[in-house]
């Protein structure tokens, strides 16, 4: 009960201590509603609204989704190939540098005019935005990874196959969540900019830039949460999976009742 308060109990408490100030400011500062509205206006907005809002948050989460996917996956082939051929390390690396250095919406533009107003314009805007972080996880992972443990599997004679799946692999793990948690938190953002410049109908965040023109801060703000929302989620889903690929992060020794049945061994009958 303590590790599930300390787990959950404070990153809820500060999402409160958060809002309240949120509220603190509004009240004590007299901000206009039109300007900045409470926490309970802003939610009022986004219950009256839900049901136009519904289609458009699953569009993003769609694009979110499949924008992550394909990024993560393309991350992950590239670290690996990269650590295994040099030389292409050497050749490829200043390149994805060079692809982060360039603007995100600037990079936008250009790809609608290759695939238009199309859904795979935003996908490819957030996975070029997730992509680099695992890329560079994965291939830092991979080359760090414990030499003695290398030379011992070399001298029992493991193939590179087993090596890889079986060492590699997971002193992999940690540095490619790393990567994935930072592309999942930046994954929302590349949605919406792509949706500001790609989206051939309605989206979430064309709905925003509607109600900013017309002067209704409450649904702004409102809608500034949702995407909040749909990010911490994400990057939630991803400490899960985190959780349960890598136990021996947080327990360093097998559960009691397994090492009872260890130490007791096999029961026998007659």
């Amino acid at each position: 009960m303590r590790k599930l308060a300390r787990n959950v109990g404070l990153p809820l408490l500060s999402m409160v201590l958060l809002v309240g100030l949120w509220e603190f400011i509004i009240v004590a500062f007299h901000v206009s509603s039109y300007v900045a509205p409470t926490p309970l206006e802003a939610w009022q907005a986004i219950t009256a609204n839900w049901s136009l809002l519904t289609p458009l948050v699953e569009g993003t989460i769609r694009e979110t989704v499949y924008g992550f996917t394909c990024g993560a996956a393309l991350g992950i082939i590239l670290g690996v190939i990269m650590s295994k051929v040099p030389v292409l390390q050497k050749m490829v690396y200043p390149i994805l540098v060079l692809s982060q250095a360039v603007p995100i919406i600037a990079l936008a533009s250009p790809l609608v005019l290759i695939f238009g107003f199309h859904v795979t314009t935003i996908v490819i805007v957030v996975a070029w935005i997730v992509f680099f972080p695992v890329t560079v996880n994965v291939l830092d992972g991979l080359s760090h990874v414990d030499h003695d443990l290398l030379n011992l599997a070399k001298v029992y004679g493991a193939s590179r196959w087993r090596t890889f799946w079986q060492i590699e692999v997971p002193a992999t793990v940690s540095p490619l969540f790393s990567g994935l948690k930072i592309g999942g938190t930046y994954a929302v953002t590349g949605a919406v900019i792509g949706e500001l410049v790609a989206a051939n109908g309605s989206s979430l965040a064309l709905f925003q830039e509607h109600a900013g023109a017309n002067l209704n801060a409450s649904l702004v703000y409102g809608t500034t949460l949702v995407m909040t929302i749909i990010g911490i989620s994400w990057f939630l889903l991803i400490v899960g999976a985190e959780t349960l690929s890598t136990p021996w992060l947080r327990r360093t020794v097998a559960r009691r009742r397994l090492r009872h049945r260890v130490i007791a061994g096999p029961s026998t009958e007659g």
